[in-house]
């Protein structure tokens, strides 16, 4: 197992000490989605306040962000902290030492697999010129640290809602487990609250196992260009994994080299998916500018291509099927006029979304605002209103999204979206930090 381990942390990975509550504990009670989701809805955080009740819950350990300008910041932070105290000296908890954990979730007629798993955070950067082995995949916000920093600076546990990528074309990491699911020790299996569907985990702790991972990762590993080594591209939760990093880069300073090595806060636990399983679906996210003239926005697209066509079509419909097209860069736009797809010819960018952060960051500075949508239907409404223009963005290509992280660098922020509110991520398992 030694031997192991040190295969694992030599591509910045770890078998963890995985928590889950035991089995007496209503899972339905306690996982609740990300704390970053339905953020304008807070009729959806009353509602599972009210399915929560008096039980053990995650709700009672995090922060929805729906509630960050309530005033009442200091006090909900106090609260969870005394809370995640109250849950480990009450031995909540059960302990699958040194594993990993295969989690299967059910949305609809859709599944998507993961591997419950920790990342070494010494590996990891949020810059956008990175080229490090585990990085961000669009623009980390510096403001979204400190509130959450706040949380886990005192916490003895971490409980992430933290996806990351990995691109494994071979499907050798997480599919060959999940062929022989029905083998391994099943941890749960639960229906999740507010229509989040069903979750699923089984451990991955025989020798057979974990070796069968560590060796499909060093094949991926040893497939990197050295020079630009990306294996971990975050997914979701970006912000909550940096926030790891900033409390970990305070806590090292005063550890000997010997301890840095050991100790739990250098890691953070996350599921790891890969980007080619078919049930991991990316949304992009659009775009409308307010109060834009369509000439001025077309002069700063013309300085970020070779050049560019426009071919006026019906409908917002006709824009979706022509800029599926990824043999070229296209996005489209709709005015209070018509709907326009747009061909661009040596483009500054990688993606269509990167060329268009260009356009709109000149806009921003002439004074001119932007806001980002999910959903085309709202993207049309609101950029066919008068003087407005909404645009479209093409899906992201699974295919080529690790090689424009590499070109390019994070993405701009609200590039894509990995599902619906619902989809996200449910905390469910925890980490002891300290």
């Amino acid at each position: 197992m030694a031997d192991l381990k040190g295969r694992l942390q030599a591509m910045g990975l770890e078998a963890a000490d995985i928590m889950v509550p035991k089995k007496e504990i209503d899972p339905s009670a306690w996982a609740v989605v990300a704390c970053d989701q339905f953020t304008s809805e807070k009729e959806y955080w009353a509602d599972v306040d009210k399915i929560a009740g008096s039980k053990p819950s995650t709700l009672r350990l995090i922060f929805p962000e729906c509630y960050l300008e309530d005033g009442d910041g200091d006090k909900r932070i106090a609260d969870i902290n005394r809370t995640m105290k109250e849950y480990v000296d009450k031995k909540l908890f059960d302990t699958y030492k040194e594993c990993f954990f295969l989690v299967k979730r059910t949305c609809g007629s859709s599944c998507r697999w993961g591997l419950m798993a920790a990342l070494d955070l010494d590996r990891y950067s949020w810059e956008k010129d990175s080229k490090s082995l585990i990085r961000a995949t669009e623009g980390t916000i510096l403001s979204r640290i400190p509130p959450r920093k706040k949380i886990r600076i005192d916490a003895p546990l971490e409980i992430p809602h933290i996806m990351v990528l990995i691109s494994d074309s071979r499907r050798s990491v997480i599919e060959p487990l999940a062929e022989k699911a029905g083998e391994l020790k099943k941890v749960y299996d639960f229906d999740l609250m507010k229509n989040g569907g069903h979750l699923e985990a089984w451990t991955v702790d025989s020798k057979k196992d974990l070796e069968q991972v560590t060796a499909a990762f060093e094949v991926l590993y040893g497939e990197l260009d050295p020079a630009n080594p990306l294996l971990f591209a975050m997914g979701d939760g970006n912000h909550s994994f940096a926030t790891a990093k900033s409390c970990w880069e305070d806590i090292k300073k005063g550890l000997s080299e010997e301890e840095r090595k050991t100790h739990p806060a250098r890691f953070c636990l996350v599921e790891l998916e890969n980007i080619f399983d078919p049930g991991l679906v990316f949304e992009p996210i659009h775009r409308v500018l307010f109060n834009v003239p369509e000439d001025v926005f077309l002069e700063e697209l013309k300085k970020t291509a070779a050049g560019i066509s426009c071919e006026t079509v019906g409908c917002r419909n006709c824009i979706a099927k022509r800029i599926a097209d990824q043999g070229e860069q296209k996005f489209g736009y709709c005015t209070s006029e018509k709907h326009v797809v747009v061909t661009l010819k040596d483009p500054v960018a990688n993606i269509a979304a990167g060329t268009l952060q260009k356009v709109i960051d000149a806009l921003i500075a002439k004074g001119y605002s932007v806001d980002y949508i999910h959903g085309a239907d709202v993207t049309d409404k609101l950029g066919s209103e008068k003087g407005n223009i909404g645009l479209f963005l093409p899906a992201i290509d699974k295919g080529t999204f690790f090689d424009t992280i590499i070109k390019d660098g994070a993405l701009p922020r609200k590039t894509f979206s990995m599902g619906e509110a619902n989809e996200k991520r449910y905390y469910m398992e925890a980490r002891a930090i300290r």
